[in-house]
């Protein structure tokens, strides 16, 4: 049977077409289990769309090429706030509403917590597993990973190890995720992986190809497809708590020029930039390194103010 494709919501909008929400659906030929990739909540993140679409363009020519190869069925809502979407930007317009904030219990009645609501509801509905995709912010580029929260750790890691991703980093609980998709479809029982890669505003095909490789290999690994993903080589992430990750903070206003990249394997005293006042043509600080890892954030925007991060390095083993 083809892929279909369902409305899980339509709301009226008073500036014309209905809001939709859009689920692509590819059957299943057993009772393997159901996967679901979630991207767009945020309407500048861009890099899970282009992931979403190599999925769509890979699994449209094995239904045509390989009938069998889709064991359990996979869902792909690609465009989850589309209002959001179509204006580029973060929060739901008119609303100024970060929808990825209006998950779950205790939300006051709104059309934002309707849309998620239904949403949620689909996912818990059609899913074994999930995969929500999301970008960085405006300032910073961040290396392809996943970040589980603690109390989850024991069902997630044995997944997000098969995900190609560079890093995976468990953080604690704290008042902030309650709110949010990936908190929620985990506390229903339906492991959850969040992937943060990039940057907003942009799509990085590389980072894009790796984390799509990833899927194939997760998809693989839980017998949802019963065939051989193209690339078989994946990456071993490096996996962090929080008292593994050392943050680099700007001691000034200024501009941060870089003289990194991200993904690089940094060695103590290592130059990472420098913060300078164009006013005066001062070097405010020259910014070293004060340990070995793994460089996984980057400062991309150079404005920066007293406090600003520029940098997450995963430290190694040797100085944890």
């Amino acid at each position: 049977m083809p892929v279909q494709t369902q409305c899980i919501l339509s709301v009226k909008s008073p500036l014309g077409p209905p809001i939709e929400i859009l689920k692509h659906i590819f059957p299943a030929q057993s009772n393997k289990p159901r996967v679901s990739f979630v991207t767009g909540l945020h309407g500048d993140e861009l890099e899970g769309l282009y992931i979403c679409h190599r999925l769509m363009q890979y699994l449209k020519e094995l239904e045509t090429t390989h009938p069998n190869a889709i064991q359990g069925e996979i869902n792909i809502y690609p465009a989850v706030n589309p209002q959001a979407l179509e204006n580029s930007t973060r929060l739901w317009p008119f609303f100024s509403v970060d929808i990825n904030r209006t998950f779950g219990p205790g939300q006051s009645p709104s059309l934002a917590v309707e849309t998620s609501q239904a949403l949620l509801d689909d996912l818990q509905s059609s899913s074994d597993i999930a995969i929500d995709f999301h970008s960085s912010n405006l300032h910073l580029m961040e290396l392809p990973q996943i970040r589980i929260i603690k109390d989850f750790e024991k069902k997630l890691l044995p997944l997000a190890k098969k995900t190609n991703v560079d890093l995976i980093w468990v953080h604690p609980n704290a008042d902030i995720f309650e709110s949010t998709l990936g908190f929620n479809l985990n506390r229903a029982k339906i492991p959850t992986l969040v992937i943060e890669t990039g940057i907003c505003h942009r799509i990085h095909q590389d980072m894009g190809d790796q984390i799509f490789n990833g899927m194939l290999n997760l998809l693989h690994y839980t017998g949802t497809l019963n065939i051989t993903p193209p690339s078989e080589k994946t990456k071993e992430p490096k996996q962090v708590q929080p008292d593994q990750v050392a943050m680099v903070q700007a001691s000034h206003s200024g501009l941060f020029i870089k003289q990194v990249e991200v993904g690089q394997i940094l060695k103590k005293g290592d130059k990472l930039g420098k913060l300078i006042d164009p006013v005066t043509g001062n070097v405010l600080e020259e910014i070293t390194t004060s340990c070995s890892g793994l460089l996984f954030t980057l400062r991309e925007h150079p404005l920066t103010h007293k406090g600003s991060p520029l940098v997450r390095i995963a430290k190694n083993l040797s100085e944890q």
